[in-house]
């Protein structure tokens, strides 16, 4: 039998979920993102299933990704908590009105061939937007409607710490990773407070040449000699996921492929575990010695 994966408790939403989880915009398809099949999709969303990961995040504005996963995974939605996003068209292209979310919540429902998901996260708006646009009533609404569980926010800094305050968000998603810390407290802040966290860009969006990831970024990464903490056989990208995975506070990291050998070296790499204590002290020392630490928390 398969190991089964690490899990946490995703806040105060009780659930639990795997510590790696999917990041569906990796088949939101072109011209956003990279061409893909509906064979390619249909596999590799019954390939995350199969592995045993139980976390699938998605969004309206990720091109075919909520339709993929409505046509392909909805017959075994018992295995997963679902997340999609609402607020954004596609990138660039925003509409922060109650009527919006209205709107595009029953259009990804209708996509994605559910009645409910477990959150709706507004897509990165800044405060001003949420308190304009009067989105927490919006929220609220559509969960006394039954089409949303809980209350999510994809958010960052300056306004993760308004949000934060706020009391109101069951479930926040930060970027986060050992060459982007800088929410690392932040997250801390949060998990202490019961909200989950859903780590985005644990893997830094993968290595130049071979994903989206910053050649200038991954420069830090053998500035700061982290190479020689890798194990026989692992990647950079694993390395770096298992160090996500360290935080003690990071409840899941969506990460996404479509390639089903991409995905066995995440769960392969979620498998190994956590870096050893001492091993993630001094990554964290070697990275801070290099201009990459976290942000002051007040």
């Amino acid at each position: 039998m398969a190991a089964a994966l690490p899990t946490a408790i995703l806040g105060r939403t009780g659930r639990e979920v795997t510590r790696l989880g999917f990041g569906a915009m990796e088949i939101r398809g072109a011209p956003r993102g990279r061409a893909v099949t509906d064979e390619q999709a249909e596999t590799i969303l019954n390939a995350v299933l199969d592995a045993g990961i139980n976390f699938i995040d998605t969004a309206r504005s990720y091109g075919l990704s909520e339709q993929y996963i409505g046509r392909y995974i909805s017959d075994r939605r018992s295995e997963y908590f679902l997340a999609t996003k609402g607020g954004r068209y596609q990138a660039g292209e925003t509409d922060w009105t109650e009527e919006h979310l209205f709107r595009g919540m029953d259009e990804s429902l209708q996509r994605l061939q559910v009645d409910c998901v477990e959150t709706l996260q507004l897509h990165s708006p800044t405060v001003e937007e949420v308190e304009w646009g009067n989105l927490v009533a919006g929220l609220r609404k559509l969960r006394e409607q039954g089409k949303v569980c809980w209350l999510g926010n994809s958010t960052r800094l300056p306004d993760l710490p308004t949000f934060l305050e706020w009391g109101v968000f069951d479930v926040f998603q930060i970027p986060y990773s050992a060459l982007e810390r800088t929410h690392e407290d932040l997250i801390t802040k949060a998990a202490e407070a019961g909200i989950g966290t859903v780590i985005r860009g644990g893997v830094a969006k993968g290595e130049p040449g071979a994903g989206r990831g910053s050649a200038e970024v991954w420069g830090k990464f053998a500035a700061a000699n982290l190479d020689e903490f890798r194990e026989a056989g692992e990647s950079r990208t694993s390395f770096m996921l298992r160090f996500t995975l360290t935080h003690p506070h990071v409840h899941t990291i969506i990460v996404g492929t479509q390639r089903p050998e991409h995905l066995r070296e995440n769960v392969e790499a979620a498998l190994r575990g956590p870096l050893s204590p001492a091993v993630y002290a001094e990554v964290k020392r070697r990275l801070d010695a290099v201009g990459i630490g976290p942000a002051p928390v007040s």
